[in-house]
């Protein structure tokens, strides 16, 4: 019993992993905001109106590395923002204020220490004519 028990149980895990946008990161989205460490109105583009937008990511079983969102635009990195690992589960955003006239695609890299690039997502950022 206490074989099928495992098995079921490493089956439910690697799902769930499969899920993941990386094996360290269970979650990346934008949001329109976020409370409660918790993304609020999860989007993928948005037009000129916005003003400001939230990339949050919940960060797994990295305690005491260093993760940085790095916002690019046209590829000119516009911010980067570290954040300390603190913890097995933490989840952490960062937030760009937008002009209207900085239409078209965006990226935020999630970077580790190293440089390395762990994740990237898009979102397309227009105003209400083309959107």
């Amino acid at each position: 019993m206490k074989k099928y028990i495992a098995i079921f149980v490493l089956l439910l895990t690697n799902s769930a992993l499969a899920d993941w946008p990386h094996k360290n990161i269970s979650s990346a989205v934008f949001a329109k905001s976020v409370e409660n460490r918790t993304p609020v109105e999860i989007i993928t583009e948005a037009d000129d109106s916005l003003g400001k937008i939230y990339f949050f990511t919940n960060i797994r079983n990295l305690t005491g590395d260093k993760i940085t969102h790095r916002w690019i635009y046209k590829d000119k990195v516009k911010a980067e923002i570290s954040f300390d690992i603190k913890g097995k589960r933490w989840r952490v955003w960062s937030s760009k204020n937008l002009w209207h006239t900085w239409t078209g695609q965006w990226r935020v890299e999630v970077v580790n220490q190293n440089n390395d690039i762990l994740l990237t997502k898009t979102f397309i950022f227009g105003n209400n004519k083309t959107l």
